[in-house]
């Protein structure tokens, strides 16, 4: 067939689903127009026929054939950068924790999107140019944190530590740890919540739930670090998989929403005081990752944002305690009971 390309899987999209690919690099297409090509063998990976859903992985041959009017061959141009002011880059680069020649860990602060949208004109994705540094492009994106949720985001800085790294997340040997600070204590104070969590429309805008028929396998282990009587607590949260919303959904399900969780929480995730910000009280306090070049792990904490260390201190919680940075026993099998504290 005239115009039939063959393109080869690079490096930066290994292991995701062949949707997404197109989805990536041919923006234009519709979903219904690719399941029609799929479906009739025009789109195929390696000579083979091929489902929306299926993971390619580097190295593996696409068959993209024409789009007639609907889309151009031509993968799509990278979006321009936001411009930014010296001043602006300055501060893009105090969010640093880490830096080596593959790998940069930043603190990523509360409000700001990983990535564009509809509406949405400053994002971390349009600003990674800033941290460019010494290397030719700018680094890559490995994973997300929602909007309202600071800490430790992991940056690539070439396509084959980008590789490393997704894979490292897809498999678990990345190990995450979050402090949040929860309206009421949980109960028990230290313990499990393995619920499947599924994504409902409903009227406010799609948001996900808890679903035992439908759900995907979501679990969460937790303790409590210190508490005010029963009315706040500081909570360590080490997530053992990797759903939307995750925690969030959690600590509703424990009836412990996460300070200023509004869409899971409701109005109880509101809790009254002049020394507490009514921002998300979630942070991604410590990532441990094998590092690209195979020698070593990065360990690598991020200290509060500026709300949340307000909200310590009222409550007097001491955000040196060791026990809060500790990830959990995973010599205990991930199914096992763990020990309450009451």
């Amino acid at each position: 067939m005239s115009g039939v390309k063959n393109i080869t899987v690079a490096a930066d999209d290994d292991d995701i689903r062949l949707d997404r690919w197109f989805k990536r690099h041919f923006p234009e297409l519709p979903y219904g127009r690719l399941e029609k090509l799929l479906r009739k063998g025009q789109i195929r990976l390696d000579g083979k026929r091929v489902k929306a859903n299926q993971r390619i992985e580097k190295g593996q041959v696409v068959r993209v054939p024409p789009f007639g009017d609907t889309a151009s061959l031509k993968p799509v141009e990278p979006k321009a950068h936001i411009h930014l002011t010296q001043d602006e880059i300055d501060e893009v680069r105090s969010w640093v924790l880490y830096r080596d020649d593959e790998v940069i860990v930043i603190n990523k602060p509360a409000g700001l999107p990983t990535q564009g949208g509809t509406g949405i004109k400053r994002h971390l994705d349009g600003l990674l140019h800033a941290l460019q540094f010494d290397k030719k492009d700018k680094p890559r994106l490995c994973h997300r944190l929602d909007k309202d949720t600071s800490g430790v985001l992991v940056l690539a800085r070439s396509a084959s530590a980008a590789g490393v790294l997704t894979k490292a997340f897809k498999s678990k040997d990345a190990r995450k740890l979050y402090w949040a600070l929860t309206v009421k204590v949980p109960n028990p104070r230290e313990g499990k919540v393995f619920q499947p969590i599924a994504k409902h429309p409903s009227w406010r805008g799609e948001r996900m739930v808890i679903d035992v028929d439908e759900g995907q396998d979501a679990r969460t282990l937790y303790r409590t670090i210190e508490s005010t009587g029963n009315v706040a607590a500081w909570v360590a949260m080490e997530p053992r998989t990797g759903r939307t919303h995750q925690l969030r959904v959690h600590c509703a399900y424990l009836k412990t929403p996460i300070q200023g969780d509004g869409k899971y929480g409701g109005e109880d995730a509101y809790l009254t005081g002049e020394g507490v910000s009514k921002k998300m009280h979630l942070h991604a306090r410590r990532i441990q990752i094998p590092s690209p070049d195979g020698v070593g792990v990065i360990d690598v904490f991020a200290p509060l944002p500026d709300h949340m260390k307000r909200s310590w201190d009222f409550f007097g919680f001491d955000e040196n305690n060791e026990e809060a940075d500790e990830l959990f026993d995973l010599s205990k099998k991930v199914t096992a009971t763990y020990k309450h504290h009451d």
